[in-house]
């Protein structure tokens, strides 16, 4: 089994407005961008569709360390938090997290954590 660290983030636009996601997987010393966005959105959507994107480009069988600075992913996924929109990703990011061994960091955003500042980047070239 590999180890992936997938760093996610996204951005918004407006709240809704245009928005971007962005994904760095890191499997060693390799490194894969993914990104993409969508014209009307919301912040947390961008987040969520961020780790999905990550989660399915990776085999199943991977251990992944998702690294955020998206409070409102990783509480909900690690704490339980309430899940009161945004209800269709929730349910992919369930079936994706479900049978695979995935670890949750929250990272503080804009703090010089290369990961997240690269997927920042992506987010935010996306968003427009």
């Amino acid at each position: 089994m590999k180890q992936v660290d997938i760093f996610t983030d996204g951005a918004c636009r407006g709240n809704p407005g245009p928005g971007g996601w962005g994904a760095i997987l890191r499997y060693g010393d390799k490194e894969k961008e993914l990104f993409g966005g969508e014209p009307h959105t919301t912040n947390n959507r961008m987040e969520m569709t961020a780790v999905i994107k990550g989660l399915e480009a990776v085999d199943p069988s991977d251990k992944v360390l998702i690294s955020s600075d998206s409070t409102y992913v990783i509480n909900t996924m690690t704490k339980g938090s309430k899940r009161k929109a945004n209800h269709d990703l929730w349910e992919q990011l369930d079936r994706l997290v479900g049978s695979r061994n995935v670890s949750w960091r929250w990272v503080r955003g804009h703090n010089g954590d290369r990961g997240n500042e690269l997927a920042d980047a992506l987010a935010t070239k996306e968003a427009g």
